[in-house]
């Protein structure tokens, strides 16, 4: 599959996670966003050579497994690549196994350590925010915290790559809890991106790119309001564990988990929407025999 224009010298390489490609204007691309394991790295290195581009830096955007994955694969062809992203999320991609850690909250079970929450490290390193050269592409690193703890879109003038910032509508209709780390920082980030300027195209990490900046960013946040009223609800149906609170949720948004993967991330966004929730004043977390549970605030 080719690379897809979204601009001079902007392109992008689609998939279940998008890969974008900014040239640097002397036969060099920065790679954003690897995909999920060597296949997706495999294939993006054969539509950036038959391009006739040359990579000369990865971009993460952040440490999700799917959006590294494919550094691997890229690094055995071309090894003094240098890898960047967020600092904390640099961390994680130079020690994946903090993903799963941070999930289950103990040395990971064998079902937790497949390459969807668990890729292969490479030598990430941390990088700041704002206008840069990356590999020799000008570009804006724009910090959109709230799905991962740190996140960086990626804006090549006209062109923004919201990376995990903001989802397709088919990405939203799939997944009824969307993954975050911070609901009210996943919320900021989703207007911010909405309200942004001069935007002609926008392409999701998981989606197809869109003029409407403004109409994606609106669905977004109304699918982010959605869980947290559902987790609200459930709170409202009586005291209870998060687990508890999950199946609630789950079952009131009509979502089914059927391997451990999914409890954990699912349970990740629900204690995130908890959180929010708690600062919020509408609950309060309480401990009663021997459990961490929830209730409304009195």
């Amino acid at each position: 599959m080719p690379l897809t224009p979204l601009g001079p010298g902007v392109h992008f390489f689609p998939s279940a996670v998008n890969s974008v490609v900014v040239e640097d204007g002397r036969g060099g691309a920065l790679l954003v966003d690897t995909g999920l394991d060597d296949s997706h790295g495999r294939k993006l290195l054969r539509a950036v050579a038959e391009a006739g581009l040359t990579p000369t830096a990865i971009l993460n955007t952040h440490g999700h497994a799917d959006h590294h994955g494919g550094n691997t694969f890229i690094l055995k062809k071309f090894p003094h690549l240098p890898v960047y992203a967020p600092p904390l999320e640099a961390a994680i991609i130079q020690h994946p196994v903090l993903k799963p850690l941070s999930l289950y909250g103990a040395s990971p079970l064998p079902d937790l350590r497949t390459k969807f929450l668990l890729a292969p490290a490479s030598p990430a390193q941390p990088l700041q925010s704002g206008p840069q050269s990356v590999g020799g592409a000008e570009v804006e690193l724009i910090e959109i915290p709230g799905h991962a703890l740190q996140m960086y879109a990626v804006r090549v003038r006209d062109v923004l790559y919201a990376a995990d910032g903001l989802f397709g509508k088919e990405a939203l209709a799939k997944h009824p809890l969307t993954f975050c780390a911070d609901s009210a920082a996943q919320k900021a980030s989703a207007r911010k991106l909405g309200e942004s300027h001069g935007v002609r195209v926008m392409l999701p990490g998981h989606g197809e790119p869109t003029p409407d900046l403004a109409e994606l960013a609106a669905l977004n946040l109304a699918a982010y309001e959605r869980t947290t009223q559902a987790v609200l609800a459930a709170v409202q149906s009586g005291e209870a564990s998060t687990d508890d609170l999950l199946a609630r949720v789950c079952s009131a948004l009509g979502a089914e988990m059927t391997h451990a993967g999914a409890v954990v991330l699912n349970r990740a966004v629900v204690s995130a929407h908890l959180t929010e929730l708690v600062q919020g004043r509408q609950v309060r977390a309480v401990v009663s025999g021997n459990r961490l549970l929830f209730a409304l605030e009195s």
